[in-house]
């Protein structure tokens, strides 16, 4: 005749319960675990593209210029249905703020801007490494924009005179950049032809030889 099983006594219940519990716990973390690598792995949907991979090298429509330095292309960027550009190496004067003044050349450089690239086709190009946006509060992607007859559409602005080689970063094209501004400057094209040192930006300001303004009515050289 069997021996019926001994009764369990109040204590022995207690941490029989305590160790299913436990069970239970271990294995729901587990699962959660498992259920975040698979959607960091791309598992339940597709895995965000990184700023290299989602624009380095694309061709896309240039839907808005901001400014001279600054436009939106027609790639959704997160929640936005465009992904705004803050062209890379190159600084043009302020021409959007309500509450500051136009600095000099400012509305001639969005003008230039929007006519070489508003509605085309342009090519993105980024830096190869470092950062790809240029702060938290903008979040704007940094690029060289190629325009669709093969400039750049950053040099061109400096070496049209609508633009400073902005040195405060580095990048691949700096020096270039800032050989273009040599020739620009001393050409006298754009800004070039009547800037002031107060009308420089402030990484520039009587830090730079100014030549003198040229006289009403006339132009300087044409820049190549």
């Amino acid at each position: 005749m069997a021996t019926p099983p001994a009764k369990l006594t109040h204590e022995q219940r207690r941490r029989r319960r305590l160790l299913r519990r436990a069970g239970r716990l271990a294995v729901a973390a587990t699962l959660v675990i498992a259920l975040v690598l698979a959607d960091r792995a791309g598992l339940f949907a597709r895995r965000p593209l990184d700023d290299r991979a989602k624009y380095d090298g694309v061709t896309c429509r240039v839907v808005r210029v901001i400014d001279g330095d600054t436009l939106d292309v027609a790639i959704p960027d997160g929640r936005y249905d465009n992904t705004r550009i803050r062209l890379w190496g190159v600084d043009t004067p302020e021409a959007v703020y309500p509450d500051k003044p136009t600095q000099h050349f400012g509305a001639e450089a969005s003008a230039f801007t929007r006519q070489l690239a508003l509605d085309e086709q342009v090519t993105l190009q980024l830096e190869p490494t470092g950062r790809t946006r240029d702060n938290k509060e903008y979040n704007r992607l940094l690029a060289y924009v190629i325009l669709p007859d093969g400039r750049m559409l950053n040099r061109v602005l400096i070496a049209q005179g609508y633009g400073y080689a902005d040195p405060r970063y580095d990048h691949q094209f700096a020096a270039d950049f800032a050989k273009v501004q040599a020739s620009a400057r001393a050409a006298r094209v754009g800004l070039w032809r009547a800037v002031a040192n107060d009308d420089l930006p402030f990484y520039y300001r009587h830090k730079l030889e100014l030549p003198p303004p040229l006289p009403v009515g006339t132009s300087g050289p044409s820049c190549p």
